[in-house]
């Protein structure tokens, strides 16, 4: 009897230990999930503050900011990405300017931030533009011809020598001559997306802070607009140009 008494009470012992540790699982799984959310939302918001730095730097760029005063209306500037956001702050001191994105998951909650030093280096604004106190992209000739006015922002004169150019059109027409301030720098019968051609007249300089207007004329057939047309000098080096004119000069 004592035997099987004391057989009867390992048996409780083993039955309230294994229930013991049945319990304990049960409570460290759900909790093991719960913690799990975090490395995954750390995750998100690296993601998110990475793509704050990369829209920060295009957008700055479109919008041909590249002073700090102009850099400043980055600040507070958000974009909700699926579940969370970025929010950008740029900061402008006596060492430099700083830009950082904040990865937020939730929305409300910081996860993680990267801080970029010398923001400012990080623009790699081309040295010719759309002259911003220029009249905008307009056609004359019943859109036979596109006007546009570039400017010089770099730090040294620019010498064209050659482009290349994609638009919409109804028909097969071609692009027959291109002008620089009223001189002709191209004639020919360039079709839509050849590969670039030379300037075949007069190679423009266009120097430092000097606003050039430029005609493009086309054949006869109507263009529809969405014209990307670039430009490159004597280095190689390329300036393009996005143009969707609507109203007419």
């Amino acid at each position: 009897m004592n035997s099987k008494g004391i057989s009867v009470l390992f048996l409780v012992i083993a039955m309230l230990l294994m229930v013991t540790i049945g319990y304990v699982f049960s409570y460290l799984m759900p909790s093991k999930q719960k913690s799990i959310i975090f490395p995954i939302q750390s995750t998100q918001g690296f993601f998110l503050a990475q793509s704050g730095v990369e829209f920060a730097v295009r957008y700055a760029q479109d919008q041909g900011w590249t002073t700090t005063a102009s850099l400043n209306s980055l600040n507070g500037m958000t974009r909700n990405l699926g579940s969370g956001r970025f929010t950008l702050t740029y900061i402008y001191g006596t060492y430099g300017d700083t830009l950082i994105s904040i990865g937020e998951v939730p929305i409300g909650t910081e996860r993680r931030r990267i801080t970029v030093s010398n923001f400012t280096s990080f623009l790699q604004t081309q040295a010719l533009i759309i002259d911003p106190g220029s009249p905008a992209p307009c056609w004359t000739l019943t859109n036979q011809r596109v006007r546009f006015y570039i400017k010089n922002v770099g730090t040294s004169d620019i010498t064209l020598n050659a482009f290349f150019a994609t638009w919409s059109a109804s028909g097969n027409t071609r692009l027959r001559w291109i002008f620089f301030n009223g001189f002709p720098s191209y004639w020919g019968n360039y079709s839509n997306g050849d590969p670039a051609d030379n300037f075949n007249i007069w190679n423009p300089t266009i120097h430092v802070g000097d606003v050039f207007y430029v005609d493009v004329f086309w054949q006869h057939a109507r263009v529809a607009g969405n014209i990307d047309i670039t430009f490159y000098d004597t280095a190689g080096v390329s300036y393009t140009f996005n143009l969707d004119p609507t109203g007419s000069c």
